[in-house]
C-alpha cells in the first residue's frame, strides 16, 4: 500500500491561481471586498504554516500538558469566533452560558469519543487527541453559533407574543417552548443534511485524508461513521445545553421579558 503522495512547495503554488480566478469574477461583478478575500488567504496561509510546525513539535514530544492546553486554546477561539458570527448583540449573560456551553458540551463529548469509541491509549496522544477534538470543537462552533442567531431572533420576533402570554400568567420555559425547539432544530440541521449527503454526493473529509493515506475503504469509513456520530453528539449537546440555559436569561427574576436593543 503507497504512502500519501508529497506535495512539493513548487507545485503547491500554483493552487493559489484559484485564488486569482476568484478575484477576477468578484472584480468583474464589482462585488468588492477583495482585500478580505486576499487577507483571507494570507491568515489561512500563515496560520496553517504556524500550527504545522506547532504540531510537529508536539507529536515529537506527547505530553497531556500540551494536549490539554491546544484543546484549550481551540475552544477559547471556538467561543470568540462563535460571538463574531452572530449579527445580533449578545447580552453577557448569555455570552457566558455560550462559553460553558461550548466548554461542557465539547468537553463531554470529546472525553467519551477518546475513551470509549476509540479507546486511545495514551488518551492525550496528539496525532488522534488535537485533530479528533478539533473536528468537534469546530462543527460545535457552527452549531452554537446558529443556535444563538436563532434564539435571538426568535425572542425578538415574536416579542409582543410573548409579553402577551406573561400578562396572562403564563411560565416563560412554556411560552418560549416552540421558540427554542425551532432554534435547537435549525441550528443542528447542517449537520443533519451533512449526514443525508454524505457518501453518494460527497466523500466526508476524514474519509478522504485516510485514503489518500493509503487506508483501506472500509477502515476508512469506519472512522469516518465514529467522527460523525461525535459531532452530532457533540453539536446537539452543545447547542442544547445553550439553548436550554441561554433561554433564561432573557427573562429577569420576576418572569419579564428583557431583550438587548
Amino acid at each position: 500500500m503507497e504512502g500519501l503522495i508529497e506535495i512539493p512547495i513548487i507545485r503547491l503554488i500554483p493552487a493559489y491561481a484559484f485564488i486569482l480566478v476568484l478575484l477576477l469574477i468578484v472584480k468583474q461583478q464589482e462585488i468588492g471586498n477583495e482585500w478580505e478575500i486576499v487577507l483571507a488567504n494570507i491568515r489561512m496561509t500563515i496560520q496553517l504554516i504556524a500550527i504545522g510546525y506547532i504540531l510537529t513539535y508536539i507529536f515529537a514530544n506527547p505530553s497531556v500538558v500540551y494536549s490539554l492546553l491546544v484543546l484549550l486554546v481551540m475552544q477559547g477561539f471556538a467561543i470568540q469566533n462563535a460571538y463574531a458570527r452572530v449579527n445580533n448583540k449578545i447580552s453577557f449573560s448569555l455570552k457566558k452560558i455560550v462559553a460553558i456551553a461550548m466548554f461542557l458540551g465539547t468537553s463531554i463529548t470529546i472525553i467519551y469519543f477518546i475513551v470509549i469509541i476509540i479507546n486511545l491509549q495514551p488518551w492525550y496522544q496528539p496525532q488522534y487527541f488535537i485533530p479528533l477534538s478539533g473536528m468537534l470543537i469546530g462543527n460545535s462552533m457552527t452549531g452554537i453559533s446558529l443556535g444563538i442567531e436563532g434564539l435571538i431572533n426568535g425572542m425578538k420576533d415574536n416579542q409582543e407574543m410573548i409579553e402577551n402570554a406573561l400578562m396572562l400568567g403564563g411560565k416563560p420555559e412554556l411560552i418560549i417552548k416552540d421558540i427554542s425547539g425551532r432554534a435547537f432544530y435549525n441550528a443542528i440541521l447542517p449537520t443533519i443534511n451533512s449526514m443525508m449527503g454524505m457518501g453518494i454526493v460527497f466523500l466526508p473529509g476524514m474519509m478522504t485524508g485516510q485514503i489518500l493515506a493509503g487506508a483501506m475503504p472500509l477502515t476508512a469509513i469506519k472512522y469516518q461513521l465514529a467522527i460523525m456520530l461525535g459531532i452530532l453528539a457533540s453539536v446537539t449537546l452543545t447547542v442544547y445545553i445553550m439553548i436550554k440555559w441561554g433561554a433564561k436569561t432573557f427573562f429577569n427574576d420576576r418572569a419579564q421579558l428583557k431583550i438587548e436593543s
